[in-house]
């Protein structure tokens, strides 16, 4: 009867071995665009790597790449994540709380290499980690804050020059009184008034012939 428990005792011990053997490490990348250079996020010695390309402002969980990671994860088979910095998992701290503490509670450990983080030791997450996360995961959010603003501050500026036309591939369109309003629009208007070519009028303005049948197409509708 003994013999029989320790048999049983051993094919778990073994069993358990094997599905620990199992467990895999792995590099999670996150790039705003393909363009990036991700060369920086390598990690070697990895045995699957995850790379998804979007803003750090989309939850962890809805990219692409780490809904697939996450299958992983909850059926068992990750055991580390190596990430370059922990923005990459968001540039929101509660989003990147979040993330990490559910990491924490499937057992997997989050390895960030910049800031030099282990979350989990023999599987236990240590003070230090959890306040070295929180810090960092503040800073993240601050920078990007910061980012922002100075975009913004850069769009005012742009504003107050007449040189801002929209966010992105948004392109607001410029009405007719203040594209006639241009000192090279008003420029075009005297040389044609005068009588000039439309061919010499864009030499004599220093403007792009495109341009000049522009301005008078716009004065033609005018009279």
């Amino acid at each position: 009867m003994f013999l029989h428990q320790d048999k049983n005792k051993h094919s778990i011990f073994v069993r358990t071995l094997k599905l620990e053997q199992m467990k895999m490490k792995v590099n999670y990348q996150r790039c705003s665009t393909k363009e990036q250079n991700n060369a920086r996020q390598v990690i070697q010695g990895m045995d699957r790597v995850f790379t998804d390309y979007c803003s750090g402002g989309i939850e962890f969980k809805k990219r692409d790449q780490a809904s697939k990671l996450i299958k992983l994860i909850e059926d068992g088979e990750v055991d580390e994540m190596h990430i370059d910095s922990l923005d990459r998992l968001g540039r929101n701290t509660i989003d990147m709380l979040n993330t990490i503490n559910y990491l924490t509670s499937k057992g997997v450990c989050v390895v960030s290499a910049k800031e030099g983080i282990r979350t989990l030791i023999d599987g236990v997450e240590t003070p230090i980690s959890k306040m070295m996360v929180g810090l960092m995961s503040t800073l993240a959010e601050f920078e990007l804050s910061k980012i922002k603003g100075r975009s913004m501050d850069g769009i005012a500026i742009a504003k107050e020059k007449g040189a801002y036309k929209g966010n992105g591939n948004v392109r607001v369109a410029e009405s007719v009184i203040e594209f006639m309003s241009k000192a090279s629009s008003k420029l075009i208007k005297k040389h044609l008034s005068q009588g000039h070519s439309l061919r010499t009028t864009a030499k004599l303005s220093d403007c792009s012939p495109g341009k000049v049948m522009k301005v008078k197409k716009y004065l033609d509708n005018i009279c």
